[in-house]
């Protein structure tokens, strides 16, 4: 365990004019053989990392005058440019030659960051230890240095306080202190600085910068919270801005890279608080609340049953009812994740507004339907219209009612305007160069292949359909769509023909859903079919919808209930069509949302991540490639166990799976995920969307060329691709530094067999023996992490914002002759439509829930800043303009994208009131843009 180096308390009781120790004479540094852990010190220090620590001379500091120049700081700093640092000279290689008796004196700036919104109690607290810092009672470093004595084989290490009052940068919120160190002349170059924080809270450390070491100044990026020494006696290890691979790392920090690794892992006990940084594994066990409700009791995620990827732990105590799942932390109490992990100040100030608005965006249905004792459907489009063209007004009496709530005051008071009118809805992108796009069948088929779900399209290979449930409990395998029916929709071609020609697509949601059905059909307020379509490629290059099959479980009455609908030219057939689009637009939602969005892309990524910081240590060349990429990501996550995903949350109140929602997301992991075919161009062969070209860029060649998320998917694949390519090559240049690569072996195992740990026999696990093994697999995880993500989230709104283009769920059934409803359908089909999509409150809440999630954060960081991302953490000139290279490459690809949305030959891009696809262009601003790629998973 890392200890901190001091035993006595951090001040005492009456303060004295005293200067405190902040520059050490030579006979302070530390000549101690490196010990392993389980060995015992005695004798006077305390070992910090294979290093004994005396206790400090009295020796008097001076204040450095020298300004300290930093790269660029994330956040509020990201969008400055990086300062010159001031260079000592020096010729002797080592040290600068400003030499004094006795040794070297170092100065080194460290640079902390303080809130950007402060209340009386936070100005209180900076002062009262920037008081601290001044006497030199609040933080302790001890410099490591990478050398060890070539004789007695020991450490080496300096220690100071930092001492005097904070130094006011050029970023605002940030401060500057100073440190002084004396080292003898063959100190060597550090490698690490221990930190002990004996203030009475946590601070942000953003990089500590060591001056008088030649040919330059030392950086050692933090961009980290060091935890009070009152919550943990631990010191917090911070490395150099090198990267080494295990093998190479200097003999003066080995033991401290290995130390850092295991107060990262913990010891999988005990409820995580915090302040804490631990990252381990757990099932997802936490989504029902059965102390509370039978009704909220959800099963537990993970095992054979119900596989699934690992969360990461939090060990809190079970439920009372179930001992199998843990007990839950509601809204708006914080759940935890590894301290690093939360969201930065700017990005949790954005992500609050968000919720806000969703909270007050409910308020609209919500006020109604309380004043009229129900939760009304819409009953016109002019109704849907006026959520963002008038806003909703409320009456003075209205109002009365929620004044009386003064937590709902505050925040009405927040959104109305002068005039007591609530904020409007933005015009969703699908309907704001078109109000009618969303009924013609081209603009359905358009977004299987440029929508906000273009990913489960597929090349329909062979007649009949067949289903793979069992037939003695789901009834015949064989789909009601026949080889007849579908050559009436070709036109005069034949089957034969279209099949041969690669003209005929499905989107098959019918395994996924079926067995889930008759329970999702129990649910109050909830109708729905398992859903097969037929898509038509035509000559003229427009995809055409020809067939839906929506299917109901046999029953005894009834074993075999499959329908099927075509085109009609009548008014009757017309709108039997529309419901039935609907319908597949409903399933389409969901699975987009349940598996592609949040299983393929946010639960997936989890185990990358705790896997990334469990095995493979920040100076790694690999975690800090996949650094930026792991971004908030395990923040986002348990924000949405804590509101979306669990048991009565938005997703389970919005979609029509309801509380079967994260079983058919199991499901589909189970029958569907691999880890391989993540891979964007395994996955367009897999789906028959591609085929394989060696000619090709990408090694792919298009069934549809005209497929704008694939078109566009595969230029970024190719660059990340392309980048990994030249980073893994450039520090594994052995042929077997791979396989002896300790830390990587044991990421890779790790992640297989205890962060995929129910598919962790697969045959189909990668291999990891060589560097285009190691490439192919990180390309897969950054790809997940941005491209794909960025395809598939971003355009929630713009898609989904207006409710009758994808309703999340289907209230009632399509209804047919000799039913009941059929008559009031043929006297108003309008209603019978309408009355079919969500409520009001339904509509507005997930229509606040999309808003959020397609939001930009002003503080994001995207792909193709990636190089700036990586400056602060990667030194070698080599690595940095391989990332300069993979920038220009995205520039270039924006430039693409933007050229293709203005082909008129490419339909699926431009036309009358289409809106261009954008989803894959790398940069955006903040907000709902329907554009950009972020480097990670942060909403």
């Amino acid at each position: 365990m890392l200890h901190s180096p001091i035993d006595q308390k951090p001040f005492p009781a009456m303060f004295t004019a005293q200067p405190s120790p902040c520059t050490l004479s030579s006979s302070t540094i530390q000549h101690v053989p490196t010990v392993r852990r389980s060995e015992t010190i005695t004798g006077g220090g305390r070992r910090i990392g294979g290093f004994t620590r005396q206790k400090a001379n009295n020796v008097p500091g001076f204040q450095s005058t020298v300004q300290s120049k930093h790269q660029p700081i994330r956040t509020v700093i990201s969008s400055e440019g990086a300062k010159l640092v001031e260079k000592s000279q020096g010729s002797n290689g080592s040290l600068a030659s400003s030499s004094v008796s006795g040794g070297m004196e170092v100065r080194a700036a460290v640079t902390i960051r303080r809130k950007m919104k402060e209340n009386i109690t936070d100005k209180l607290e900076d002062q009262w230890e920037s008081f601290m810092n001044g006497i030199g009672r609040g933080i302790l470093l001890q410099l490591i240095s990478e050398d060890i004595d070539p004789i007695t084989r020991s450490g080496k290490s300096a220690e100071s306080y930092v001492r005097g009052f904070p130094k006011p940068s050029n970023h605002p919120f940030v401060v500057e202190y100073a440190a002084n160190f004396r080292v003898p002349n063959d100190f060597g170059r550090p490698g690490a600085i221990l930190i002990t924080n004996f203030l009475d809270k946590e601070f942000y450390l953003v990089e500590i910068v060591v001056h008088n070491f030649s040919p330059e100044p030392q950086f050692f990026p933090a961009n980290t919270w060091i935890h009070s020494r009152k919550d943990n006696p631990e010191s917090r290890i911070i490395f150099k801005n090198q990267a080494y691979l295990p093998s190479q790392t200097p003999d003066g920090i080995k033991d401290l890279r290995r130390e850092d690794l295991l107060s990262i892992r913990g010891n999988g006990k005990g409820e995580r608080k915090m302040h804490e940084r631990i990252y381990d594994y757990a099932p997802y066990n936490d989504l029902g609340n059965p102390d509370k409700s039978d009704e909220l009791a959800r099963p537990s995620l993970g095992g054979n049953e119900q596989p699934y990827p690992r969360r990461c732990r939090t060990g809190r105590r079970p439920t009372k009812k179930d001992p199998l799942s843990e007990s839950r932390i509601e809204k708006p109490h914080p759940i935890y994740v590894p301290r690093d992990e939360a969201f930065e100040e700017i990005k949790q100030n954005t992500f609050s507004a968000g919720r806000l608005k969703a909270l007050l965006h409910n308020l609209i249905p919500l006020i109604s339907s309380t004043l009229s004792s129900s939760d009304n459907p819409f009953t016109c489009f002019s109704e849907i219209d006026k959520l963002y063209n008038d806003g909703v007004l409320l009456k003075d009496e209205d109002q009365k009612d929620v004044i009386k709530n003064q937590f709902l005051t505050n925040l009405m008071n927040q959104v109305f305007t002068v005039g007591g009118r609530l904020l409007k809805y933005e015009i969703p992108a699908v309907i704001k160069r078109d109000r009618f796009a969303w009924l013609r069948d081209n603009e359905f088929a358009r977004q299987a292949l440029a929508g906000v779900n273009p990913v489960n399209i597929e090349l329909l290979k062979e007649l009949p359909i067949l289903s793979k449930l069992d037939p003695a409990v789901y009834g015949p395998p064989e789909s009601a769509i026949t080889r007849e029916l579908i050559e009436q929709e070709l036109f005069g071609m034949s089957v034969e023909k279209a099949l041969e020609d690669k003209r005929l697509f499905i989107l098959d949601y019918h395994d996924m859903l079926l067995p889930f059905i008759e329970g999702m059909n129990s649910l109050p307020g909830r109708k729905a079919y398992a859903s097969r379509t037929i898509f038509f490629y035509t000559p003229t290059g427009i995809l055409r919808p020809i067939i839906i099959e929506l299917s109901l479980p046999p029953s005894s009455n009834s074993p075999r209930k499959k329908h099927v609908f075509v085109h009609g030219h009548d008014a009757t057939t017309h709108w039997i069509w529309k419901q039935a689009k609907a319908h597949v637009c409903s399933n389409d939602a969901g699975i987009h949302q349940l598996v592609n969005h949040w299983l393929r892309t946010h639960a997936c990524m989890e185990p990358y991540i705790i896997a990334t910081h469990r095995q493979l240590s920040s100076m790694h060349p690999i975690y800090k490639l996949l650094h930026p990429h792991m971004r908030y990501t395990l923040e986002i996550n348990a924000l949405a166990r804590q509101g979306l995903i669990n048991g009565g949350g938005i997703i389970e109140a919005c979609f029509s799976p309801g509380k079967y929602s994260m079983e058919i997301s199991s499901a589909a992991y189970k029958s569907l995920w691999r880890f391989d075919t993540e891979a964007l161009p395994a996955d367009l062969v897999r789906r028959g969307m591609a085929v394989e070209d060696p000619s090709m860029p990408c090694g792919v060649k298009l069934a549809i060329e005209d497929y704008p998320y694939a078109a566009d998917g595969l230029l970024i694949w190719s660059a990340i691709k392309e980048l990994v390519a030249s980073y893994v090559d450039h520090y594994y240049s052995d042929p077997s530094s791979i396989t002896s690569d300790v830390e990587l072996q044991a990421w890779w195992n790790e992640i297989k067999n205890k962060g995929h740990f129910d598919k962790r026999d697969e045959t189909w696990w990668p291999n990891l023996g060589t560097k285009e093994d190691l490439s192919s697999i990180l390309t897969i995880m950054i790809w997940v992490a941005s491209g794909q993500h960025a395809a598939i989230n971003f355009g929630q709104y713009p898609f989904g914002g207006y409710v009758p283009n994808r309703p999340t769920l289907m209230r009632k059934l399509i209804p047919g002759e000799g039913d009941p409803a059929y008559e009031k359908f043929l006297l108003n089909p309008v209603h019978t439509f309408l009355s079919s999509l969500p409520t009001q409150l339904q509509a507005t809440k997930i229509m606040a829930v999309q808003d959020t999630l397609s939001t930009h954060s002003p503080d994001e960081e995207y792909l193709h800043q990636l190089h700036n991302v990586q400056s602060t953490s990667i030194k070698d000139p080599e690595v940095l303009k391989l990332f300069e290279n993979f920038s220009a490459k995205l520039e270039d690809i924006e430039r693409t994208i933007n050229e293709r949305n203005r082909n008129i030959a490419l339909k699926n891009r431009s036309g009358a009131g289409i809106p261009p696809y954008e989803l894959l262009l790398p940069s955006s601003g903040p907000g709902v843009t329907g554009r950009g790629i972020p480097n990670s998973i942060s909403i």
